[in-house]
């Protein structure tokens, strides 16, 4: 069995990058401010060590942005209906932490 409350426990041969939300991280998963997505509602679920983080390389991503795997504390509908969904790779700007909702 595989200990994924460390970062080293990802993927053989993937690396934890430096600055990532680290593994078992608690998250909300948000909606967008400038659309009707990329989910349904807001939600909770924990970030998973078996993948790390890897950069977003879509057109809109931002600046360094990473993806990240999730697992949900409930199944999931994405915003076109689709799921449920356990878990799903998460833009990171759509994550929200603890104490991002403190500052």
């Amino acid at each position: 069995m595989r200990d994924t409350s460390d970062p080293a426990s990802a993927d053989v041969g993937q690396t934890w990058p430096t600055g990532a939300l680290p593994s078992g991280s608690r998250v909300t998963v948000i909606r967008a401010s400038d659309w009707d997505g990329p989910w349904q509602a807001e939600f909770q679920g924990t970030i998973d060590a078996t993948h790390a983080p890897e950069p977003n390389e879509h057109a809109q991503a931002l600046s360094g942005e990473l993806l990240y795997w999730v697992t949900f504390d409930t199944p999931q509908h994405d915003s076109d209906g689709d799921g449920p969904y356990r878990e799903a790779q998460i833009w990171g700007r759509y994550l929200r932490t603890e104490s991002d909702a403190e500052a």
